[in-house]
């Protein structure tokens, strides 16, 4: 019996750790994917700040063109940032995931653990119950058999007591 509960909670044991690595892959994959935005807008930001010094105009000034190429690429760093917030998100989704996917592992190894202390103490009551009652037989036995012996002895006398009393209360004559 113990053999199979150890087989089954094994294999519990098993599924679940494939399935928290299926989790932790997506997790570590939303990471990725947000390590190579935020990588995306520090390129940006280098493409953007090299824009703000491009002076193509008359007297080294910037021309229309040099702030409208600046802007598109403020636009795109905007635009990225937005996806980055997006992408954290879901990424904390996950993590929210994983966190209560714990709390409720360890709320359900909990109850089973308890479950089985509960199993094993009764087990432990039953066991200590049933040498209890062999020791109390084992004790009792021979009492019993030597009340028995008494019983039949104290009959056996009774029977030939009787017999003598009996010819003697008839007498010789008799």
């Amino acid at each position: 019996m113990i053999r199979n509960l150890l087989l089954l909670l094994f294999i519990s044991i098993a599924f679940n750790a494939n399935a928290f690595q299926n989790d932790t892959t997506a997790y570590q994959l939303q990471r990725l994917k947000v390590n190579a935005l935020l990588s995306e807008r520090s390129n940006k930001f280098g493409q953007y700040d090299q824009s703000l010094d491009n002076r193509t105009g008359i007297f080294g000034f910037q021309t229309k063109g040099d702030i409208k190429k600046s802007n598109e690429i403020l636009r795109q760093i905007v635009l990225n940032d937005n996806n980055i917030f997006k992408e954290l998100k879901i990424l904390l989704d996950y993590k929210d995931q994983e966190v209560k996917r714990v709390q409720l592992e360890a709320s359900s190894s909990n109850s089973r653990i308890q479950n089985y202390m509960l199993s094993i103490k009764k087990l432990q009551d039953e066991n200590e119950r049933l040498e209890n009652e062999t020791n109390n037989i084992a004790k009792s036995g021979p009492i019993y058999y030597l009340t028995i012996l008494l019983l039949f002895l104290f009959a056996a006398l009774s029977f030939f007591y009787y017999k003598k009393y009996r010819k003697a209360s008839e007498g010789p004559f008799a």
